[in-house]
Formats: structure tokens, C-alpha cells, sequence
């Protein structure tokens, strides 16, 4: 009998996600600390090179060792940090070596077996696949760090639906892990990098906490619907539609919405004989993008009841270049003073008003230090880096080692908890414009959303309100067109 094949790297992963949680531990640790050291001991050995081009060859290969180390974390540990791989993997947040290294975890957490679903699924929901469904696919559409989804068909329709069901046993799994990455935030930002990473972290617990609750992104799903469609006479992106009686926390039926995820774009263009550099695919990928600036624009701005979780695995293009939203796990409801602090902050950055960046920052409770002569304008610089998908003049990477970085020159002591989505949200458009070749500023085009709701709060004075009439009524009927 020939030997079974055996495949070392899926059996190490595999037995990475049945570890202690002191094992799972031990193991971030020692990865963490071999990363982190590697990049301080290049550091203090690049001082004593002066050639700048034999400098920047030494950094790629740094970050090409880093991106193997980093990898191989993520994809071993899994969990949690396949959720970290999605937010740093991005062209503008991390170096071109982590990137390519990291967006293939974007879509390659492992699936948990049909057997251990149909269980879950027939417990939760009370009946048989068969009675519930017409056909099941027992091979999943994708399976991400806490869920896979399977297209099935309800019995007794013509109904395609998508089936989300939660991987056993995953929630002890990826709190072990936050409180792990919460104490390397306390430990970096006082050794190092003067953010306050301790309160994003803090609010990732509570978010991803939310996320093992399937009720709870049924009701927000619905929320969000009916706010896009009744605000617009055509809504700027697609939501799936609830089926309301197959809902409870680790299982969700929603209806199946047909498009190809925005990472496999480029190749649908091309595949359509459709020139993926020419004016054609140009156009439709700015559409693509201001649909999706626009809902965003308006569940920050307006409602402050928003998707949080724009990456590139829970946005379809459909057809017509109709955009769809899914996975409402991560939502975020801001109290209304940080949604209007933050539309305080969105019009100064679009009208580069450094002075009226400083009062937001304040109003939202941003403590910062000015460690630099040119203070104002390197928290502007800081806060188009952090808030806008454009980046500043000069500015086409984040380097936060680096002495030249606005975070050095400005460090943060305070960032509110509740702010991190917003952040998050506007990292993963700006990776999505990055990724799809289009540099614009989500600012600019918030701009009228941020002025009406400043406006219907009664923060904009007379002489600033028939500008805001002008601008509100350009902004409706661009709305009506969509």
C-alpha cells in the first residue's frame, strides 16, 4: 500500500489552533520579540551607512526577512492574526515585501469540516440540512478567522442563500491571542513608537467580542439596509436581505447576492476582453470606489452607525459595477459628539486648515505633543495620514521607525477607543483605492455629508449656511443620478 501523502506546514497548523493557550502564547512571543529585535539591531547597524541608495537595498532585504517571519506567524497561528495580516497587508500602511507576503492570507484561514458544521448547524437551527435546504454545498465559498459561508438552496424555492456558520471552539482562540497583541502594544509604544496602541487594541476586544454574536450582525445588517436604501433613491452599495426565522448566534442565513470579490477584478476585467489599464476599466473602477466612499460617507457621517470592516473579502462587484457590503460582524455606533468632532475633522483636512485640525483633534479627545518647530503642520500631515485615503505630498508609505515620521515628530498619548473604526475604515479604503490604482481623497468627497450634518447640529455659522444649502443640494441630486 503506497504511503498517504503528509503535508508538514497543514499539520503544524492544524496543531497550532489546539494549543494551550500558555503554548499559543509562548509561541507569539518568542515570534514577536525575533521580529521586533531583528528590526532594532538593523537599525543601530544602518547608522553607520551613509551611501542613501546602499541604505534603501539593506531595508528591502530587512523587509523581505520580516515579511517571511511575519507570514509564517499569521499563517501558523492563525485565529486573530489572520485578521492582523488583513489590516497591515496593505500598499500604503507596510512595505512592498509585507505585502505581497501577507495578501494571501486575506482568504486562507482553514475550514473546519462539513461533519463539524452540519452539527452546529442542525443544533442551532433545530432540523436536518435536509429538511432545512433544498441543496447544501459542502465545499464553502470561504472561510475567514472566526466563520465559513456555504451556498445552499431553501427547500421548497428557487431562493440561493449563503449559509454563515461559526467555526467551534474559535472564540477562546482569538481572545488569547488580542490580549497577547495588547500587551505588545503597551510594551512598543513606551519603547518605541509614541501611539496609543493599548486603546486600539482595547476596542479590537470588543469589537471582534461583538463578532461571535450572529444576531447581533443580523440586526446591524438590517440597520444598515434599510438606512442606505431609505437615504437614496438608489442605495450605493448592495446589503443581503436577512432571512429573519434562520438566525442565532453561531448560525445565519442571508440571501446569496452573485459578483466576484474585488481582489479577482483585474482578472474579470481582463477576461471580459476588456483592457484592464484603459479608459473602460478606469471608469469602472472610480464608480466601484465612490459607491463605496458614499455609503461610507453616510453611515459615519450622518447616521455614526456603520460597517467597519470594508476589506477586500467582504466587497463583491457585481454587475454594472454594482457594488455589495457583506459580513456585518464588526459594526460601530459613535455617540454623537465623535461623529460630529470627526465631520469637524473631515472638512479640515479637505480644506488643509491645520488650525481647525488642532481644535478637532481636541474636541475628540486626541492628546498629542508637539515635539517639532512646525507643530500645526505636521499634525495636519498626521491627520491626513491617519483620516484620509489620500496620503500627504511626499508621503507613500507609513514608516513609523522612521525619525521623518509624523508620528515621531507628533506623538499620540491618547487615542479614543470608539475612534479606531473610523481609523480602521479609512486604512482599508485608502488600501482598496491603493489596490486598485486610484489615488483620491475620501475627505473632499465626504465634505458635503460632513457640512449637512454639522449644519442640521447648528455647528456652522449664518454666513457658512448658504454654502452648505449649494453644497447639500449638488450632493442630493449626485445621489439621485447613482
Amino acid at each position: 500500500m503506497p504511503p498517504l501523502p503528509f503535508d508538514f506546514h497543514d499539520l503544524r497548523k492544524k496543531l497550532s489552533t489546539h494549543l494551550l493557550p500558555w503554548q499559543r502564547s509562548f509561541q507569539f512571543w518568542v515570534r514577536a520579540a525575533d521580529i521586533y529585535t531583528g528590526y532594532k539591531v538593523f537599525q543601530a547597524r544602518t547608522m553607520f551607512v551613509r551611501d542613501a541608495e546602499k541604505q534603501e537595498e539593506m531595508w528591502e532585504r530587512q523587509h523581505e526577512l520580516a515579511a517571511e517571519k511575519l507570514y509564517c506567524m499569521c499563517s501558523d497561528l492563525g485565529g486573530f492574526f489572520l485578521k492582523v495580516a488583513q489590516v497591515i497587508g496593505k500598499p500604503d500602511l507596510a512595505p512592498a515585501a509585507w505585502v505581497k507576503r501577507l495578501v494571501t492570507l486575506c482568504d486562507q484561514a482553514p475550514a473546519t469540516p462539513y461533519k463539524d458544521i452540519k452539527l452546529v448547524l442542525e443544533r442551532e437551527l433545530g432540523h436536518s440540512v435536509g429538511e432545512l435546504f433544498e441543496t447544501f454545498d459542502a465545499n464553502p465559498l470561504g472561510s475567514a478567522s472566526i466563520a465559513q459561508v456555504h451556498k445552499a438552496r431553501l427547500r421548497g424555492t428557487d431562493r440561493d442563500v449563503v449559509v454563515k456558520v461559526q467555526h467551534p471552539g474559535v472564540q477562546n482562540l482569538m481572545m488569547t491571542d488580542i490580549r497577547n497583541l495588547q500587551a505588545f502594544a503597551l510594551f512598543i509604544q513606551k519603547t518605541d513608537i509614541k501611539f496609543d496602541f493599548y486603546s486600539i487594541t482595547k476596542e479590537m476586544e470588543k469589537q471582534i467580542g461583538y463578532e461571535f454574536d450572529f444576531t447581533r450582525e443580523a440586526v446591524a445588517m438590517e440597520k444598515i439596509r434599510r438606512f442606505l436604501y431609505e437615504n437614496n433613491k438608489k442605495s450605493p452599495v448592495l446589503v443581503p436581505r436577512v432571512m429573519q426565522d434562520m438566525v442565532t448566534r453561531m448560525v445565519f442565513v442571508m440571501e446569496y447576492i452573485n459578483g466576484v470579490p474585488i481582489l479577482k477584478l483585474g482578472d474579470e476585467i481582463a477576461k471580459r476582453g476588456i483592457n484592464p489599464g484603459g479608459k473602460v476599466a478606469a471608469t469602472a473602477k472610480q464608480n466601484i470606489l465612490k459607491s463605496l466612499t458614499l455609503a461610507y460617507g453616510q453611515m459615519i457621517l450622518k447616521s455614526g452607525f456603520f460597517h467597519a470592516d470594508p476589506h477586500p473579502g467582504n466587497i463583491l462587484v457585481c454587475k454594472g459595477s454594482e457594488v455589495a457590503l457583506l459580513d456585518y460582524g464588526q459594526v460601530k455606533d459613535l455617540p454623537d459628539n465623535l461623529r460630529l468632532g470627526y465631520a469637524n475633522l473631515v472638512l479640515a483636512i479637505a480644506d488643509n486648515d491645520p488650525i481647525r485640525v488642532i481644535e478637532s483633534y481636541r474636541e475628540l479627545g486626541m492628546v498629542t505633543v508637539s515635539k517639532c518647530e512646525n507643530y500645526p503642520q505636521e499634525l495636519l500631515k498626521l491627520a491626513q495620514t491617519m483620516f484620509d485615503t489620500k496620503l500627504p505630498p511626499g508621503v507613500t508609505i507609513l514608516q513609523p521607525f522612521s525619525e521623518e515620521s509624523s508620528i515621531k515628530k507628533v506623538p499620540v498619548q491618547a487615542f479614543p477607543e470608539e475612534l479606531f473604526s473610523v481609523l480602521r475604515t479609512v486604512l482599508l479604503l485608502r488600501g482598496l483605492s491603493v489596490g486598485l490604482g486610484i489615488n483620491y481623497s475620501c475627505a473632499e468627497q465626504w465634505r458635503p455629508i460632513a457640512e449637512e450634518a454639522l449644519y442640521q447640529a447648528g455647528r456652522l455659522k449664518d454666513e457658512d449656511r448658504k454654502m452648505v444649502s449649494r453644497r447639500r443640494g449638488l450632493f442630493r441630486r449626485t445621489s439621485r443620478r447613482r
